[in-house]
């Protein structure tokens, strides 16, 4: 039916089925239960039988509603929607197969069809393999992640439900969304038209990874790749498993994504990989990384191998019994003869180079609470980078230097002492970071407003302290360009 995305999103706007209606109809409680796939709240607060309550209780909480109720929210629309696969009607009754969704985002009203989720109020549910996962935590957390800046051609790798395409219209002239599940790559046509986006605008094409953009290059790469860590022996769920082992499909990701970046291009990826015995996980991914890049890798989230097999297997709906015990012990065996201590969560980030220049890079286990979105961070990391000049102290000597307007000091110490035992520097903004500092350091940090060079600085400190001006340089100047590089310090 050409015009049921249209005659849909009609519907749904008539019935108020909006993100911010929805949760003012559940309340705080019954909104945060739903959050916990706990629907028992949500269908006490919706049994009036108004048109929003009535898709509340259709597509949200996955209950069976009145025939009668479901043509007044939906009018017209039941028998086509029953054939397109969106809901099944038994007897008087009309229950959802697909998940209709209010979303908000970049200030519009959207909607985003997908699979049902699984396992509300703990039924056991097994999901199958070409299931199409909807707003998830990943999703919203790589949404997040990704830099809303005006750009050319963005690519969307593994588009899913096509929730980051719908993102990408926002700020891309031209979108390309791939993925390798005939189902995903219906659905996101779906979604597309149901959200008025405008005929080509996205480009929806069928393949693996990077293949179907073979020779072309993008301004923004976004991916929440299938980066499950499993021996890759069982049933494919293509959602969320690559068929490739181990964490290999997230070093093919970062390994290929430079080829296809336009200069100053970025590609943002949201993964999981192996932390191994007796490697620091950030000197193993450090070797992934092209040397035309830039990179900002953040590791957000650790979890030993018996905690993660648990989560994944609850995801699929296959923990417990007898069959679920086996793919858990084979699962652990498999982690331990690959010798993987724990499994890391978090972002990564690569900024093809516009000239050439030596690589920046920073790789950072930060598993503490960071201002959302933290992409403008990710943006102002670049710039930080960008404005250093390269391993050179007299370079760095005659940089005019400004303290971030969110940087605080804290201290520590006994009441009265002459010194505190320790200072601590730390941003509100962005990534929230931290760093300890000695006092010549704290009072440097605090005598950067751009009137003077970081060099006059440090020789004013030497003869305030009753320091030598060499020495204070050679410890204060490697401690500026980190806190610079961080963000504490910003080029005047």
């Amino acid at each position: 039916m050409p015009d049921l995305p249209d005659r849909l999103r009609d519907a749904l706007v008539a019935a108020d089925f909006t993100y911010d209606a929805v949760a003012e109809l559940l309340g705080p409680e019954a909104h945060a239960a739903l959050g916990r796939n706990e629907t028992t709240p949500g269908l006490r607060r919706t049994a009036e039988g108004s048109p929003l309550a009535t898709l509340t209780r259709l597509f949200l909480l996955q209950s069976r509603v009145p025939h009668a109720q479901v043509e007044r929210a939906l009018p017209g629309l039941v028998g086509e929607l029953a054939a397109e696969g969106f809901v099944d009607q038994g007897g008087d009754e009309v229950a959802a197969r697909l998940d209709v969704r209010p979303y908000a985002a970049d200030g519009r009203d959207l909607w985003v069809v997908s699979d049902l989720t699984p396992g509300l109020d703990g039924a056991p549910q097994q999901v199958g393999a070409s299931h199409v996962l909807g707003i998830s935590p990943a999703a919203t957390s790589l949404a997040q992640l990704t830099i809303r800046e005006p750009v050319g051609r963005a690519l969307d790798l593994g588009t899913g439900c096509g929730v980051q395409a719908l993102h990408l219209t926002t700020h891309a002239d031209h979108v390309v969304a791939t993925d390798v599940n005939p189902r995903a790559l219906w659905v996101t046509r779906f979604n597309l038209a149901l959200n008025e986006v405008a005929a080509g605008q996205v480009d929806v094409r069928d393949g693996s990874f990077f293949e179907p953009v073979a020779g072309e290059t993008f301004d923004l790469v976004t991916t929440n790749p299938p980066f499950v860590i499993s021996p890759a022996t069982e049933e494919r769920l293509v959602y969320r498993d690559s068929g490739l082992p181990g964490d290999a499909v997230v070093e093919h990701v970062v390994r290929t994504a430079p080829r296809h970046l336009a200069p100053g291009g970025w590609c943002q990826v949201l993964a999981n990989w192996v932390i191994a015995r007796d490697t620091p996980w950030d000197e193993r991914l450090a070797g992934w990384i092209d040397d035309d890049c830039d990179a900002l890798v953040v590791q957000r989230e650790t979890l030993d191998p018996a905690a993660y097999v648990e989560l994944w297997l609850k995801d699929a709906g296959r923990h417990g019994g007898v069959e679920g015990m086996r793919r858990y012990d084979e699962w652990l065996a498999w982690f331990d003869a690959e010798q993987v201590e724990a499994i890391g969560f978090g972002w990564i980030n690569l900024r093809r180079h516009e000239k050439p220049g030596q690589p920046r890079r920073e790789l950072l286990h930060w598993p503490y609470d960071v201002e959302q979105p933290i992409a403008p961070a990710v943006g102002e990391w670049a710039r930080d980078q960008a404005a250093l000049p390269d391993d050179e102290d007299e370079a760095l000597r005659g940089l005019r230097l400004v303290t971030r307007p969110d940087v605080v000091q804290e201290t520590r110490g006994a009441p009265g002492a002459a010194d505190p035992e320790t200072i601590v520097l730390r941003r509100q903004l962005g990534l929230r970071r931290a760093e300890q500092a000695t006092t010549a350091e704290a009072a440097l940090v605090g005598a950067c407003d751009g009137d003077l060079t970081v060099g006059q600085i440090v020789a004013a400190l030497a003869q305030l302290l009753d320091r030598d001006a060499g020495e204070l340089a050679a410890e204060l100047l490697p401690r500026v360009r980190k806190l610079a590089a961080a963000g504490f310090l910003g080029v005047a």
